[in-house]
């Protein structure tokens, strides 16, 4: 195939998608995943899309985002984000979107540390819809060549400017893809921990890679666990119980089925006392009831929870589940401007593999979907603007490369945990 295109993006979850689909039509525009593409961590987002509402819902929005991040955030992208909430909605609603609706109006629902009910969803699998609806327009487009289980093991660059990538196939062969833009769209780092709910192959390859080429990066140490996750001895993935059913009324509950916390706390805050409560109760799990949200609306907004348990042995309109804290989402990255620019030239990093500063140290609920569409947009409309139509360089020179992907993974894997515990870790339970 022709090893040369106008842009490349690695990733294909809802920032790699919404980027692609936001680039000239006449771009020839190459997406590697290293799995297939529906295996990205953004179908698997469950609660919902915050969205700014009205002008009067600003400032609270904007200080329930800051207050969650402990005021760490970087302002203007905050500022960004919310602005440009109503303009993604609106583009989401075109690509076919299906959010919840009540009597005519669209349905919000709230969540942990949000002082207003301002997210949009539909049921309990938003992700899915979402990212689902912008992959099967990306398959439509013809100027989109779309590589599955092609995986980026570096980078094709000089002192100054991204060239490229070298990638690798299923069969273990490696190739040279250049263009005069890339964009790394690769995810977290949950593969990288023995619990987390993201798959096991989102291992934060591109922050491996950008520590090689000596590309700036931040908050690597803000690692955020999500405090309610169904407790199995089964599973590595740990499978998420939304925020959401917390937001709508879920209730949390020691070994003496006591209450002993506020559910709606900031995640990182209730993580920390769920995991006091464990160690007091010396069990590995605390318990989480459904049933005070009634049957029906359990059936009707969390139907993915509710089927998921059951498999699992538990009815959430009859009884409580155990849940743990595992590892969810990275605040840091790689370090770019508002329009996803790195400090090496012609390569952007949007998504939760991009740090902008948004989250700051601890990410508030349904505000990552948002995130990445509205940064994704914004890089794909830069490199519009700015497109250079000359042809895509030319190899610098042949890369050679060992096939031994599994060491690299392991080499990548150890590169990225020792720089994460090279600094403070901000949050003493950064490690489950």
């Amino acid at each position: 195939m022709n090893k040369s295109f106008d842009v490349i993006i690695v990733g294909t979850g809802a920032a790699g998608l919404f980027c692609a689909l936001n680039l000239e039509k006449d771009m020839k525009i190459l997406l590697i995943t290293k799995e297939m593409a529906e295996r990205s961590d953004s179908f698997l987002a469950q609660g919902g899309i915050c969205v700014l509402k009205n002008e009067r819902d600003y400032r609270d929005y904007f200080e329930d985002t800051l207050r969650a991040g402990h005021y760490k955030n970087n302002r203007t992208s905050v500022d960004l984000m919310i602005r440009k909430s109503p303009e993604v909605i609106h583009d989401l609603i075109a690509y076919g979107v299906a959010f919840e609706h009540e009597n005519g109006q669209y349905k919000f629902t709230r969540e942990g540390a949000h002082s207003a009910a301002r997210i949009l969803f539909h049921e309990d699998s938003t992700g899915r819809e979402i990212t689902g609806k912008l992959l099967a327009e990306v398959r439509k487009r013809k100027n989109i060549t779309l590589l599955e289980h092609t995986t980026m093991v570096d980078l094709v660059s000089n002192s100054k400017s991204c060239r490229g990538i070298v990638a690798c196939d299923s069969e273990q062969n490696i190739e040279q893809f250049h263009a005069p833009y890339i964009v790394l769209a690769t995810g977290g780092v949950g593969g990288l921990y023995e619990s987390s709910t993201n798959f096991p192959h989102i291992t934060g390859d591109a922050i491996a890679i950008a520590l090689k080429h000596e590309i700036e990066l931040q908050d690597l140490n803000y690692i955020q666990i999500h405090p309610t996750t169904l407790y199995s001895e089964k599973n590595a993935r740990r499978f998420l119980i939304s925020e959401s059913v917390r937001g709508e009324g879920a209730l949390l509950y020691n070994a003496k089925m006591e209450r002993f916390v506020d559910e709606l706390l900031p995640r990182d805050l209730l993580t920390e006392a769920i995991l006091k409560q464990m160690k007091a109760d010396g069990r590995s799990f605390v318990w989480l009831s459904m049933k005070e949200i009634g049957r029906e609306e359990i059936e009707n907004h969390f139907p993915n929870i509710y089927r998921h348990c059951l498999e699992e042995g538990y009815d959430v309109t009859r009884e409580c589940i155990p849940v743990v804290p595992a590892q969810h989402y990275h605040m840091g990255g790689i370090k770019v401007n508002s329009i996803g620019e790195t400090s090496l030239e012609r390569l952007y990093a949007i998504g939760e593999a991009g740090c902008n500063g948004v989250h700051g140290a601890n990410r508030l609920a349904s505000n990552s979907l948002l995130e990445v569409l509205v940064f994704a947009k914004r890089s794909a409309h830069h490199i519009s603007e700015h497109f250079e139509s000359h042809a895509a360089p030319k190899p610098l020179e042949r890369i050679p490369w060992h096939a031994n992907i599994k060491q690299l993974q392991r080499d990548y894997k150890k590169i990225i945990l020792d720089e994460i515990e090279r600094k403070d870790q901000y949050e003493p339970f950064g490690s489950i």
